[in-house]
């Protein structure tokens, strides 16, 4: 079976074409980076009107690279929520009028079911039930994937995701956007005990994040070094911080897999890219005895790919939509349809 998928949550405009949720037939990405970067963040108009601007072109790409035609594909899936209204909608509605002039089933995805289904392109072998680590610029969660469209959410973010932590630390280190990449190449030079920053508990939920005191305590503390005049060392920052955000994931994440019981263990989302969360879940993983899984580097970030393997799986589970699809910016992972 063939998919074809539209992804366009946030900033990236991409399609693809993928074969039994498996094979990547095609995948283009058209970046927007380098519009955003200036202003130091995704500014959600900017980025509406340049997928309105590029989605045509990606779509043409992705079907010429394929070697096929929208009347050869068995059905179309596009991410419908969550992420960026705006940016939702413009893919949302061209994948609406491809189904209906091609006549083929719309599919509606979820963007972070998308991200676990990148780790189904990059290991052939790997099928539910595990327990998954979701961790972007907007979701940190860790999530029981019992089949491919039934998962259950074991822990969440509070407050900030991961990587937006990554993220306004870094732009208040002075790094371009976006930081969390940058800040992860500094760390590599870098004391990663020079500084401490707090460790947030939620009480009640052991396996629940919050990051934004850790946020604040980073940026008050460069803030600080400044109005005194103080050098900042950045490698070592970079990677103090680096350390605390990835003892926080990797803590609550095992903490969540001895409960449960789960040893097949994954990671998905733009921070599963991150080299010390990479290397720590290795490192543990292999102590422990438990298999781990996580996405080729360019499955990381949002791609129409992951978007197309996910696709197929809820097509097989019978959650395809009509002409009155809507996107949503908000929406739970535990909701199918």
């Amino acid at each position: 079976m063939v998919i074809f998928a539209i992804e366009s949550s946030c900033d990236d405009t991409a399609a693809a074409v993928v074969r039994d949720g498996r094979e990547i037939l095609s995948s283009v990405v058209s970046s927007q980076v380098f519009r955003h970067v200036e202003f130091g963040g995704v500014v959600p108009e900017i980025a509406g009107r340049m997928h309105c601007e590029a989605i045509s072109f990606v779509v043409r790409q992705a079907l010429q690279e394929a070697d096929t035609d929208i009347d050869d594909v068995d059905a179309i899936a596009v991410t419908a929520y969550p992420g960026l209204i705006g940016s939702l909608l413009v893919g949302v509605n061209f994948a609406k009028g491809l189904a209906m002039t091609a006549n083929k089933p719309l599919v509606p995805v979820h963007h972070l079911r998308g991200h676990i289904a990148s780790n189904y392109i990059s290991h052939a072998n790997l099928k539910p039930p595990f327990l998954c680590l979701v961790v972007s610029g907007g979701h940190s969660h860790i999530v029981e994937v019992r089949d491919y469209t039934d998962m259950r959410i074991i822990g969440r973010t509070r407050d900030d995701a991961a990587g937006e932590a990554f993220d306004k630390t870094a732009r208040t280190m002075g790094l371009p956007y976006p930081g969390g990449i940058h800040m992860d190449k500094l760390a590599e030079d870098g004391n990663p005990d020079a500084f401490t920053f707090p460790v947030p508990k939620v009480n009640g939920s052991p396996y629940d994040f919050s990051f934004s005191g850790l946020k604040t305590a980073v940026i008050n503390t460069i803030h600080n070094m400044q109005q005194k005049g103080m050098e900042l060392p950045r490698e070592d920052m970079a990677a103090s911080i680096r350390q605390s955000v990835v003892n926080i994931l990797t803590d609550k994440f095992m903490l969540a897999a001895q409960d449960t019981g789960h040893r097949k263990l994954v990671l998905a989302g733009g921070v599963s890219a991150n080299s010390l969360l990479r290397r720590r879940m290795d490192e543990i993983c292999r102590k422990r005895g438990c298999e781990l899984y996580y996405p080729e580097l360019s499955l990381c970030g949002d791609n129409a790919a992951m978007i197309g393997s996910q696709g197929y799986y809820e097509y097989l589970s019978g959650n395809t939509a009509d002409l009155s699809l809507n996107a949503k910016a908000e929406k739970s992972i535990e909701i199918s349809k």
